[in-house]
């Protein structure tokens, strides 16, 4: 049993707080933000590894503070142990400094504004190089250059800079919107991405991040009912996505708990419980902050500070149940009438009359006792070229030799007649199976459509990050986007067999499910099949009322697909029941 030395704690606990350079961001800004900044400006190059600097106009350090700041525990922040349990501010462990300097080549330029100069301080991965006094303004500058430097193993790990970039605009978003009344900028590879002005209300910083749209899109949480003592110290303000939206433009959701960048097990289910069902479970898009006495929460709970734990967690999602609800229920109510009225007419409307005959299939005589009539001919196979086909040099087998046509029930589902039994078919399942394989083929570049106006996408920095590490792959499946101003994208052109969805809504689709692929690396076409699934799903939701000419059209072009039994996200697309099945269930054998 012995005792670390320093250098090998420090980097220990680096090992905890220090993930990528997304941590350092968060760290140093997360200080700025402590020490009374009301401006905080970030800079990176070649995603974090070669610098990172945060300057603040804060309060500053002197000298000694300065120096005492590389000791491990060193916090001005709590100085008791009761303390912990009133903690107010973002940081308060001590950790950071020291262990970010302990991987690194750190510089600390700092002045109280009380005093005439201010100090100089250099570490190169852990030892103190340098300390001197340097003229600079009121506050403190941070750079950390060669992150990982003397941890080989680390900074492999360490993803392209594309990935890298877009953790940093994610911490940078969630500051940005928690202090609204700080002026953000952000800086990647010298070029100055974001400059936020200083906002009043917190609505026009979701403006200058989102856009107006994504603005429009969302509804102010109504105040919770402070129905007994515990929930009138717990204060819900923010705002959620308007329900009964077509298909889900955005499906972030940013929680903060006295300003923090937080969560909770019991906030997710509040959240997933008030808010109603959606198609595929999509979440909606929500911006929460929960306020409450800081003795009411313990954030020390978590090495980076991500989960909190409440006092009272029942209280807290009682608040937000009621907040969302409250906010939801005029809506709700109306959504409930509009289906009620709908049953009603439906109710009221005559029954289906039988179809005709097909044509290949002779009338019964026409006598007073006519004979027993003869059995229905076989359709004929399908004789025509199947249009959509995803390699026509690798002939495949039908699932059926013949299929015709019988009807498309009052829910949606396409019943068809076989040479081997009844198959139910769930369309829109077939049109995403259809899109996917039409889409990974090629062939809808070759079909573009281009909108007759333009349609511009203002997107989140992280998923605009996203998107254009994917824009080659997006534009080879038949889409023309292109960057219009800093996390804009202008959409020229859309593949045809999606000329009906919204190119908006696909698009977000698309970042939505690069964030929640990580940095899976399955094969050389990964990505590839990861868009074409994005784009497919997005039938889920769109309405389908076919013809009977169209229902054919549509089980002609499943028959042609590989796969066509799963959707791409592994979902049944057809029910099979066989005629001995049916002979057996109704007693024919």
């Amino acid at each position: 049993m012995r005792v670390l030395p320093l250098h090998v704690a420090n980097k220990i606990a680096a090992g905890e707080v220090v993930e990528r350079p997304a941590s350092v961001v968060k760290e140093l800004v997360e200080n700025a933000i402590d020490a009374g900044a009301s401006k905080v400006a970030i800079a990176i190059t070649q995603g974090g590894r070669k610098l990172i600097a945060v300057q603040d106009d804060g309060c500053g350090m002197s000298k000694d503070d300065a120096v005492l700041s590389l000791e491990r525990q060193a916090t001005s922040k709590i100085r008791d142990v009761t303390d912990i349990e009133e903690i107010d501010t973002l940081g308060f462990r001590g950790e950071a400094i020291p262990s970010i300097a302990s991987v690194s080549r750190f510089s600390l330029t700092t002045r109280r504004a009380d005093t005439d100069e201010g100090t100089f301080l250099q570490v190169n991965a852990g030892t103190l190089a340098e300390v001197r006094t340097a003229g600079c303004p009121p506050g403190t500058r941070v750079e950390v250059r060669d992150l990982f430097c003397n941890v080989p193993a680390r900074r492999k790990f360490l993803r392209a800079y594309a990935t890298e970039e877009a953790h940093v605009k994610s911490v940078f978003t969630v500051h940005a919107l928690a202090h609204p009344q700080i002026a953000f900028s952000l800086t990647i590879d010298g070029r100055e991405l974001y400059c936020l002005a200083p906002a009043n209300d917190v609505r026009d910083r979701v403006r200058d991040i989102f856009g107006s749209d994504f603005l429009e899109s969302m509804l102010a949480l109504s105040p919770c009912s402070a129905t007994d003592a515990r929930r009138a110290e717990i204060r819900i303000t923010g705002f959620i996505e308007r329900p009964g939206m077509a298909t889900p433009t955005r499906r972030d959701q940013y929680v903060f708990v006295n300003g923090r960048p937080a969560t909770a097990a019991c906030i997710a289910s509040a959240m997933r419980d008030a808010y109603p069902r959606r198609p595929g479970d999509a979440r909606p898009a929500a911006i929460v902050f929960i306020d409450l006495p800081p003795g009411m929460v313990d954030v020390n709970v978590h090495p980076t500070k991500r989960e909190v734990r409440f006092r009272d967690n029942s209280a807290v999602r009682g608040a937000l149940v009621d907040s969302i609800e409250n906010t939801l229920l005029p809506r709700q109510a109306d959504t409930q009438g509009r289906q009620a009225q709908y049953c009603d007419a439906k109710q009221a409307m005559p029954p289906p009359q039988p179809r005709p005959m097909p044509p290949h299939t002779p009338a019964p005589p026409h006598t007073p006792a006519p004979p027993a009539p003869a059995p229905l001919p076989a359709p004929a196979p399908i004789q025509h070229e199947i249009e959509f086909a995803s390699d026509p040099s690798s002939p495949r087998t039908k699932p059926w030799q013949w299929f015709r046509f019988l009807a498309q029930s009052a829910s949606g589902y396409i019943l068809i007649e076989t040479d081997s039994g009844i198959v139910t078919i769930n369309p829109h399942a077939a049109r995403e199976r259809i899109a996917y394989e039409r889409l990974l083929s090629g062939r809808s570049v070759d079909s573009s459509q281009t909108l007759l106006i333009p349609e511009t996408v203002k997107m989140s920095p992280v998923d605009a990050a996203r998107i254009t590490a994917s824009l080659d792959d997006i534009r080879g499946m038949g889409f023309q986007v292109e960057h219009f101003g800093t996390d804009t994208f202008k959409i020229d052109a859309v593949p045809q067999l999606i000329g009906a969805l919204s190119p908006s809504a696909v698009l977000a689709s698309m970042a939505h499910d690069l964030s929640e692929s990580g940095s899976r690396h399955g094969g050389a076409r990964w990505r590839e099949e990861l868009l074409a699934k994005s784009v497919a799903k997005s039938f889920a939701g769109a309405s389908l009322s076919l013809t009977a000419d169209g229902a054919t059209k549509l089980v002609e072009e499943l028959c042609s697909c590989r796969m066509p039994y799963v959707c791409p996200r592994g979902k049944p697309v057809m029910i099979f029941t066989s005629t001995r099945e049916l002979d057996r269930k109704f007693d024919r054998n």
